[in-house]
């Protein structure tokens, strides 16, 4: 959580409820149609998670690509495995990279101009 919310950015939900026993784990917002859960690999049922995931992408505007980048940077966070005009979900992007989370989980974060 710490990592997702702190140094990525998103928006944590059941934090509270977590804590108090209430929740078998939280999440994070995405966007207003998507969230992670943040689980134990342990408690996905069998075949509803975890591997084979290759990574999960990120679709930001430029300034959010640019403090991410910068946030996870700060964190000691390596994100020097950079594409240029890759194509993804919206198309070409001008710019990407993929970075891991503490479990080492893939993420890559590009923009759309």
């Amino acid at each position: 959580m710490d990592f997702y919310a702190g140094v990525v950015g998103l928006t944590p939900l059941r934090i509270g409820e977590f804590e108090a026993g209430e929740a078998p784990f939280p999440s994070v917002r995405v966007c207003a149609e998507s969230i992670i859960d943040l689980m134990p690999v342990e408690m996905a049922a069998d075949g509803s998670g975890g591997d084979p995931v290759n990574h999960v992408c990120l679709a930001l505007s430029k300034s959010e690509y640019d403090e991410l980048d910068r946030r996870l940077q700060a964190a000691g966070v390596d994100t020097s495995v950079r594409m240029s005009h890759s194509y993804g979900a919206q198309g070409y992007a001008p710019e990407a990279f993929y970075f891991a989370d503490p479990d080492g989980n893939v993420l890559e974060a590009r923009y759309y101009e």
